[in-house]
């Protein structure tokens, strides 16, 4: 049997998402078998007491590369993204892997037996989602002067650049985003040195955020390394308005199948992430609108603080 560690991080601020995430994994029968680990990424003391009284573990690593003041600036959250291709170094021991970022939670646990059975069944790739998904909006965007465009961007041209200069960011130009924010992956695989050593580069030239998607697009997209690309609704961006079951009392696809979101990822909802008293309206499938929050319902981790930004 395989030995599984479900993996996250967080800092003080993202802490309340972090418990919601596990309480919403908890919940599950099937992971009472897998380990949850966290990478401390700036908890308080009280935080990491609690998650050890959790059956947590914790680990605040090093950054994996020096890097100059003004680059870190006080941003120890950004442990929890650039330390993301070190994961077997961090907590050694297991055979799969499963990142989720904080801001996720656990609907359908349907959707994290795929990512598992993905990275089980397939040793050599990443088990991923991406953004070229019917829901989604387009992910290049272009600039006009009357008629001809003048400015092509999009998110791996746009961070490519400065980190590996203009040829490499425009190969990547077109390429879909791998959402970086919920993989799984096998202790095996390929991938882990080579990740490491294309986001040590992305560190010195590039900016600290978002280096390990970056890197991962490269290793993907221009290297060969090999992807199992998931359907949207297993990792779920939430800036795309999902659709209310009202029978089943969940989010689902807003288009056919209509399928159960398994991890939702709170992007794109705007202060609801912060705060779970506001709400917005989601159309449901008798035809009306809810009125709700987004976040995990069953644990109120309470109001999070935003990083600060210097």
């Amino acid at each position: 049997m395989s030995r599984i560690a479900l993996v996250s991080g967080s800092d003080a601020n993202y802490y309340p998402l972090l418990r919601e995430w596990i309480e919403s994994v908890r919940r599950f029968d099937e992971s009472k078998d897998m380990d949850i680990c966290v990478i401390d990424a700036g908890l308080k003391e009280e935080q990491i007491n609690e998650l050890k009284e959790l059956g947590i573990k914790s680990v605040n690593p090093d950054w994996p590369t020096k890097l100059p003041e003004k680059k870190i600036h006080g941003k120890e959250y950004l442990k929890a993204c650039v330390c993301r291709p070190f994961i077997p170094k961090i907590f050694p021991g297991y055979d799969i892997y499963m990142w989720m970022d904080s801001d996720t939670w656990v609907q359908d646990w349907n959707s994290v037996a795929l990512f598992l059975s993905s990275a089980e069944k397939k040793p050599d790739r990443i088990a991923i989602t991406n953004g070229a998904d019917r829901h989604y909006q387009r992910q290049v965007r272009i600039k006009w002067f009357w008629r001809w465009p003048y400015r092509v961007a999009s998110f791996y041209f746009s961070n490519g650049i400065a980190a590996f200069g203009f040829k490499t960011a425009k190969a990547l130009a077109a390429q879909y985003v791998l959402s970086a924010g919920c993989f799984a992956i096998h202790a095996k695989a390929p991938h882990w040195k080579r990740w490491q050593e294309i986001l040590l580069k992305a560190l010195v030239k590039g900016r600290v955020f978002p280096a390990e998607q970056l890197s991962l697009g490269i290793l993907v997209h221009l290297e060969g390394y090999k992807a199992e690309l998931l359907p949207a609704y297993t990792h779920w961006l939430c800036g795309t308005t999902p659709l209310w079951d009202s029978e089943k009392k969940q989010f689902i696809e807003p288009f056919l199948p209509n399928m159960p979101l398994g991890v939702l990822h709170l992007v794109g909802v705007g202060d609801m992430r912060l705060n779970r008293d506001l709400k917005m309206s989601y159309e449901t499938t008798t035809g009306s609108s809810v009125e709700m929050n987004i976040r995990y319902p069953d644990f109120n981790g309470g109001i999070v603080s935003p990083p600060k930004r210097r």
